[in-house]
């Protein structure tokens, strides 16, 4: 094991990968700074950089134990200032392909904070930390690197404050957690290297959320999902949030979008959910305006297939892959990855780059097969489907098709959702039998909680 020097490490972007990859490196580096280009207030606040924001966001169980592992009672701190927590699971509806599964399941409380709740929380925690600073105003016009270009020595930076002059900050460690927009694979083109391979498959997915308030007691459901089909290439959500509000959303694929205009939102979800929910959404309060988002494509940048790339820089997050966000798998794959990138760094320095992306490789590839493999279950999705992607997805809506009486079945699906279990789980013996009927007669549980937001199936790269 060799350990360069950890002085100074610079993470470029305070979205939740950034910050996730900051907590982490302030327990190996001396000094720890974060960049980004919004202003970063201390109160609760949508920002631009973050269109995603205003949409709903899942933070599964795995990626929950992971955050209150960084940042020890930060989930009861959340509960603590209103947020909303999923225990009793007979309040989840939850429609997968069509599919509504059963509520009686043992699984872990999941947290429900909106995307700006959770992260102002995270961030107020890391500047908690005398070793983090984080700069807010600041874009990033380039890397400085070495004269041999084998190793990135810091980051060029502007402030975008009138007049600032350009900057230049010194770092060990460079991690770009710029999201989808990073330029490291432009970046390492300039400095002779080659770009990652980029794997995508079209989704063409476009949804629209408004923040509302219901009237007390119009629903009894804490959370609502309904996922696309085959016949039916949309789905909505309902996610009960912090001080009392609800977040809406709906969701269609490749031309099936919804309109922006709130009635139209709501005769949208009435394709799919449940009379007593639109009856609901129709006498809500508005909250926000009418929030819209393109997603056109799943992209996996991979790294891990490169065989040179520059000592100093690391990429993290949804630089990396971007997954369909339908699924809410975002947040937790990079918590995933953050206990790769400190399992890494207590291995030493060398060869890092390679270590890690290998490393952030293996949840990754859990993700992207969970996500794609439902995805290319609706043939608006074009894009190739191999023999076994067929065979997965055809076994998986016998799942499906089980977990809507067997909440034994429905609980480890959920428990594969949320990365909690691997998708072989979903070939135990015991599993496998309930699905093609041949244990119906084990005993049912006693009714409990669990979560996720995603169909199993599988899609590897080459």
């Amino acid at each position: 094991m060799t350990t360069q020097e950890r002085t100074h490490a610079v993470v470029l972007g305070a979205g939740m990968g950034g910050l996730l990859a900051a907590r982490v490196l302030a327990g190996f580096y001396d000094r720890v700074t974060v960049i980004e280009r919004d202003h970063l207030d201390e109160t609760v606040a949508h920002r631009r950089g973050i269109p995603q924001g205003r949409h709903v966001h899942a933070l599964l169980p795995r990626g929950g134990e992971i955050v209150e592992e960084l940042f020890p009672g930060l989930l009861g701190e959340l509960v603590a200032d209103g947020g909303t927590v999923l225990t009793d699971y007979s309040r989840l509806h939850f429609s997968p392909g069509g599919h509504r599964l059963s509520p009686e399941m043992d699984l872990p409380p999941m947290h429900q904070p909106s995307r700006p709740f959770l992260e102002t929380h995270v961030r107020n925690r890391l500047r908690r930390l005398s070793t983090v600073d984080l700069r807010d105003g600041c874009d990033v016009s380039g890397l400085t690197t070495t004269a041999a270009g084998d190793r990135v020595t810091g980051v060029r930076l502007q402030r975008r404050a009138p007049g600032s002059p350009a900057e230049t900050l010194s770092a060990d460690l460079v991690v770009d957690a710029l999201g989808r927009g990073a330029r490291t694979p432009a970046w390492l083109a300039d400095l002779g290297y080659r770009r990652p391979a980029e794997v995508e498959v079209p989704v063409q997915l476009r949804y629209t959320s408004r923040l509302v308030r219901l009237r007390p007691g119009a629903v009894r459901e804490t959370l609502v999902v309904v996922g696309a089909t085959p016949e039916r290439p949309n789905g909505m959500a309902l996610f009960a949030y912090e001080d009392d509000t609800w977040l809406f959303t709906v969701a269609g694929y490749a031309g099936d979008h919804p309109s922006p205009q709130y009635d139209a939102m709501v005769d949208f979800a009435a394709q799919c959910a449940p009379p007593h929910l639109i009856e609901a959404l129709r006498t809500a309060e508005p909250l926000s305006d009418v929030a819209t988002f393109a997603f056109p494509a799943s992209r996996w940048r991979r790294y891990d297939k490169l065989r040179r790339f520059p000592d100093g820089l690391l990429v993290f997050g949804d630089a990396i892959c971007s997954f369909n966000p339908i699924y809410g798998q975002g947040m937790s794959v990079a918590a995933l990855e953050a206990l790769a990138l400190r399992d890494c760094l207590r291995q030493g320095d060398r060869h890092l780059a390679r270590r890690f992306f290998r490393a952030a490789a293996k949840p990754i590839g859990v993700a992207w097969k969970l996500s794609v493999g439902s995805d290319l279950t609706l043939p608006q999705v074009e894009a190739p489907r191999p023999l076994p992607v067929r065979l997965v997805n055809r076994y998986v809506a016998k799942v499906l098709t089980a977990a809507e009486e067997d909440p034994v079945v429905a609980a480890q699906f959920m428990r594969v959702s949320a990365f909690l279990d691997p998708p072989s789980a979903l070939m135990r013996p015991s599993i496998l039998a309930r699905v093609t009927g041949t244990a119906r007669s084990l005993p049912r549980p006693a009714a409990a909680p669990g979560p996720a937001l995603a169909r199993t199936g599988s899609f590897q790269p080459r």
